[in-house]
């Protein structure tokens, strides 16, 4: 990266300086923790959006990614990451409280863990069952085969979450 940015003229070394410094600016949403640039960003504003539905993601890319589908019309949460002991990721590293916040604030009804099908992710899914309140559904989202692909070439644990998320046809 250097050696390229060693070709580029002054005014572009200039203009890719100038946005790096203006990153510091950037907000995190007060009730998800997506990046904007207020208080809060543009799908928490958005009054069509039902806030008895939660959508709690790792990160922005999957919060993002999810909504680029346009199959969810909740509120979202992101975690900032899965309970990691290795690293020392626990409760206290995550927005635990900022989720039940949220929980409690918006009457939430059902909640869906969009978190990868790792074993963290697992351990964190328990980890946020044990915590929610027993009023509220808590659903993960299906994991398995992926469009257009072929079992042939699949590993034998996809394979497992793909029997594992069958459903009555």
């Amino acid at each position: 990266m250097a050696l390229t940015l060693a070709k580029w003229n002054n005014a572009e070394i200039e203009e890719i300086a100038s946005g790096i410094i203006q990153i510091k600016s950037i907000n995190k949403c007060h009730s998800c923790a997506m990046y904007c640039d207020d208080q809060y960003c543009a799908v928490c504003l958005n009054p069509s959006r039902n806030n008895q539905f939660l959508c709690v993601v790792e990160g922005v890319n999957d919060l993002i990614a999810i909504e680029s589908s346009g199959q969810f019309r909740g509120t979202f949460l992101i975690l900032g990451g899965v309970l990691n002991p290795l690293l020392g990721i626990g409760p206290d590293s995550l927005n635990i409280e900022m989720l039940l916040n949220k929980i409690k604030n918006n009457n939430v009804e059902e909640i869906i863990l969009a978190l990868n099908p790792s074993v963290e992710g697992d351990a964190t899914c328990s980890y946020l069952k044990q915590i929610i309140p027993n009023n509220v559904k808590i659903n993960r989202i299906g994991f398995g085969i992926p469009i257009g692909g072929n079992l042939e070439y699949l590993d034998p644990q996809t394979i497992s979450k793909a029997f594992e998320n069958k459903r009555q046809l």
